[in-house]
């Protein structure tokens, strides 16, 4: 049983910012890495971040150099800090956390970004 929460989603301006937390269960085993993905109402899912159990991190071209991600493990918690947000950043962003042979998500929080 894993469950993830995520929170810190709301409404900012464009070339605002915005952290986003997730707080992951304690049972949580084997884990090869976490990270946020993010979906907007007519697309697919994508992963935008992720940082791995060693903490190597990792990022999509849209949010290179913008967004940044970490981890505090004594909380079993990850963060997502936005920056120089976009309107087309606007989306349900996802916490999941990668096991052997799976991935599981958390349920969503809105970011909006919009004038």
């Amino acid at each position: 049983q894993v469950q993830l929460v995520e929170s810190g989603g709301g409404l900012v301006r464009p070339g605002g910012s915005l952290r986003l937390s997730c707080a992951a269960s304690d049972n949580i085993f084997s884990i090869k890495a976490m990270g946020w993905g993010r979906q907007a109402p007519g697309k697919q899912r994508e992963v935008v971040a992720t940082i791995s159990s060693g903490g190597s991190t990792d990022y999509a071209d849209s949010v290179k150099g913008r967004f940044t991600i970490s981890r505090d493990s004594a909380k079993n918690t990850v963060y997502l800090e936005m920056n120089s947000l976009k309107p087309e950043d606007t989306a349900v962003y996802y916490c999941h956390v990668d096991m052997t042979f799976s991935r599981y998500w958390g349920q969503g929080t809105q970011v909006t970004v919009s004038s």
